[in-house]
């Protein structure tokens, strides 16, 4: 087992700055190929203590910019028109796709990855969608769902 520093964040190890120990061949295969990674010298764990800190400080500065944009999004109301059958119904449903593009259509572009919708929405009426713009920042969205 070999200790590395982590330069990103690995799904299966750690966060970004992380010291771990891995096995030899997935550090020198995968982890330091691709710059995911650094040996765990001391002049390595001072470059990481000074990535750490720039992250933090563009992490700072996103999430004052997301509370912007959750705050402008907030004022918001997304209506969006589909064909509704017996019961309120729709055929068919509307996704984070139809969401993004409606946004983008009212000024405010937002990626459709962004929009935490955990099952698309097969009904008429009114739906709160969730817009998660930073780890830190949720901004929810009503979206009216009418018959066209």
């Amino acid at each position: 087992m070999i200790e590395v520093i982590l330069r990103e964040d690995v799904k299966s190890l750690g966060k970004a700055g992380a010291l771990v120990r891995v096995k030899p061949g997935y550090a020198r295969n995968f982890l330091l190929p691709h710059g995911l990674a650094y040996e765990a010298s001391e002049g390595n764990k001072k470059r990481i203590a000074a990535e750490q800190k720039a992250r933090e400080t563009k992490s700072a500065s996103e999430r004052v910019e997301a509370q912007k944009v959750a705050a402008a999004l907030g004022a918001l109301s997304v209506t969006l028109t589909a064909k509704a059958g017996e019961g309120d119904r729709l055929f068919g449903s509307i996704t984070a796709q139809d969401i993004a593009d409606r946004l983008a259509e009212l000024g405010h572009p937002v990626d459709k990855r962004k929009i935490d919708l955990e099952h698309p929405i097969k009904t008429l009426g009114a739906h709160t969608v969730p817009l998660r713009l930073h780890p830190e920042v949720v901004a929810e969205i009503p979206v009216t769902v009418v018959a066209e």
